[in-house]
C-alpha cells in the first residue's frame, strides 16, 4: 500500500479551526440519516437466540462479538429489527464509557444494542470508516467532554450527538484514503494486541503453575492453603511480614509531602507513579515513610479493587501512604517481596482477597487484621530466587510489547491529527 502526500497550503476559518478550502464543515445531523437510541434488554443465562451488545462490550473501539451475553428485551416494542446491528452501523456509548464508539462491520440477525447506546446510521456522503477514526480524534473527543461540563450525569444526549461539528473532506475517495493510511497503523496496534494477549496467558498459566507446584517436584502435600511441594512451608503473613494501614492525609496547595492514595496502585503489580497527592502534616509520619521492596494493597475500595497490590521500587525519593491502602513491609530474609507480589496478585486475581473482605456503606474494607492473619506457600529461598527470575522475564516482555502499543497509539493520534483536518492532504 503506497500514498503520495502533500502539505495543505489553502484553508478557511471554521469554529473548530481551519480546514481546507475544498472541505465542508456539517453537523452529525447533516450527514447521519437516523440517530436515536438502543432497546432495553437485560442479559440472561440461557440461550434466548438473541444477543445484546453493552457499554462493556466495547474495548479499544473493538468488540468481541463471539462473547456478547444472550438477553431478554425489557421493553415492549412490536418489531426490534430496528435495533439489529447493521454493517455501516457507528454505535456510541452514551453513558458507562461515555463517547466509546464502535463500527459494525457485519449484518447481525442476532444482535440488538443495548439503552445505553446510541446508532448513528450514516448518509452516502460519508463513509463509515473515516466517521469511525474521527469518532477517535482529539475534535471529537473535545466536543464530547465539553457537553459534560458542569454535569454530574456523565452521559450524552442526541441533542450533543447532532451537534457534533465534522470536517468532511468532499470526496468519498479521499476518506477512503485517509481511513486506509489509520488502519495500517490500527493493524500494527492489533498485533501488538495479540502478542499481549499470548504473552499474559502464558504469564497466567506460568503462575497457576510455579506459585503452587514450583519446579521439578514429585512430592506433595495437602495444607489449609491446599496442594504444595512437601519441601514448601504454610506461613502466616505476620510471620516474616510487618503490616501496617497508612493515614489520612488532607490535600494541600502548600504540601510538601508526597503521598500514595488508593489509585497509585496501577496494573501489573506496578505503582502509578501519576497519581499522587501533596499534603501537609503537622505530626512525624517518618513511620510511614516507603522503602523499596514494600507492598501496597488497597484495603477500603471497590468490590473489584479492594486487594489489588503493587510493589514500591523508589519511584519517589521519599514519600508516605493514605489510609486506604496497606503496607506489608517483608522483615525476614527467607521471603522475597516479589514472591510475595506475585503470591498476592494470584489470591487477588483469584477473588480470594475479595472472598476475604468486608462490606461498608458503597465500598469494601480488607481489615489489617484480615491481611496479617493471610496464609501463603513459602519455597526455600532459592527456588523463589528462580520463579520470580522466570515471571519477571515474562513480565519484562509484557512491558516492552506495552510501551510499543503506548507508541504506536501516539502515532495514529499524531496522524489523525495531521489527515483529519486536513493538514496533510493524499493525493486522489
Amino acid at each position: 500500500m503506497s500514498f503520495a502526500f502533500y502539505k495543505e497550503i489553502n484553508f478557511k476559518g471554521t469554529p473548530i479551526g481551519e480546514i481546507p478550502k475544498d472541505w465542508e464543515l456539517v453537523k452529525l445531523s447533516d450527514i447521519a440519516e437516523d440517530i436515536y437510541y438502543g432497546i432495553t434488554a437485560k442479559a440472561v443465562e440461557n440461550k434466548t437466540g438473541l444477543k445484546m451488545l453493552r457499554t462493556t462490550d466495547i474495548k479499544d473501539y473493538i468488540v468481541d462479538w463471539d462473547s456478547l451475553p444472550f438477553c431478554e428485551v425489557t421493553e415492549k416494542r412490536g418489531d426490534i429489527q430496528r435495533f439489529l446491528l447493521k454493517k455501516g452501523d457507528l454505535i456510541i456509548a452514551r453513558a458507562g464509557t461515555t463517547g466509546v464508539s464502535v463500527l459494525v462491520e457485519k449484518d447481525f440477525e442476532n444482535v440488538i444494542f443495548g439503552s445505553y447506546l446510541i446508532k448513528v446510521r450514516l448518509s452516502r456522503k460519508v463513509l463509515p470508516k473515516f466517521m469511525r477514526y474521527f469518532c477517535q480524534s482529539r475534535l471529537y473527543w473535545d466536543h464530547i467532554t465539553s457537553s459534560q461540563a458542569g454535569s454530574t450525569l456523565k452521559n450524552i444526549s442526541l441533542p450533543v450527538l447532532r451537534s457534533l461539528n465534522v470536517p468532511l473532506p468532499s470526496s468519498i475517495e479521499e476518506q477512503q484514503k485517509i481511513a486506509e493510511i489509520l488502519s495500517t497503523v490500527d493493524k500494527a496496534i492489533q498485533k501488538t494486541n495479540e502478542v499481549i494477549a499470548k504473552t499474559e496467558r502464558l504469564k497466567k498459566g506460568l503462575m497457576q503453575e510455579l506459585l503452587t507446584k514450583g519446579i521439578g517436584h514429585k512430592e506433595f502435600k495437602d495444607t489449609e492453603i491446599g496442594r504444595i511441594p512437601s519441601r514448601w512451608e504454610v506461613i502466616k503473613l505476620s510471620d516474616k511480614t510487618q503490616v501496617k494501614e497508612g493515614f489520612y492525609g488532607k490535600r494541600s496547595a502548600e504540601g510538601t509531602i508526597i503521598q500514595l492514595k488508593a489509585d497509585s496502585i496501577g496494573d501489573h503489580g506496578r505503582i502509578n507513579p501519576g497519581a499522587y497527592a501533596l499534603i501537609s502534616v503537622k505530626k512525624d509520619v517518618s513511620e510511614y515513610f516507603l522503602r523499596p521492596g514494600d507492598i501496597l494493597m488497597s484495603n477500603r475500595n471497590s468490590e473489584d479493587l479492594v486487594g489489588k497490590v503493587a510493589i514500591f521500587k523508589g519511584e519517589f525519593n521519599q514519600c508516605v501512604f493514605s489510609n486506604l491502602l496497606t503496607r506489608i513491609r517483608v522483615c525476614s530474609t527467607d521471603l522475597l517481596p516479589e514472591w510475595l507480589l506475585y503470591i498476592l496478585i494470584k489470591m487477588w486475581d483469584d477473588g480470594a482477597l475479595r472472598a476475604l473482605s468486608t462490606r461498608a456503606v458503597n465500598q469494601v474494607l480488607l481489615r489489617k487484621g484480615t491481611v496479617e492473619k493471610l496464609k501463603i506457600p513459602l519455597p526455600p529461598l532459592d527456588e523463589q530466587q528462580k520463579i520470580v527470575k522466570i515471571l519477571l522475564a515474562v513480565d519484562e516482555k509484557l512491558e516492552i510489547e506495552r510501551k510499543e502499543k503506548a507508541k504506536l497509539e501516539i502515532i495514529k493520534q499524531g496522524l489523525m491529527s495531521l489527515f483529519l483536518t486536513g493538514k496533510i492532504r493524499v493525493k486522489i
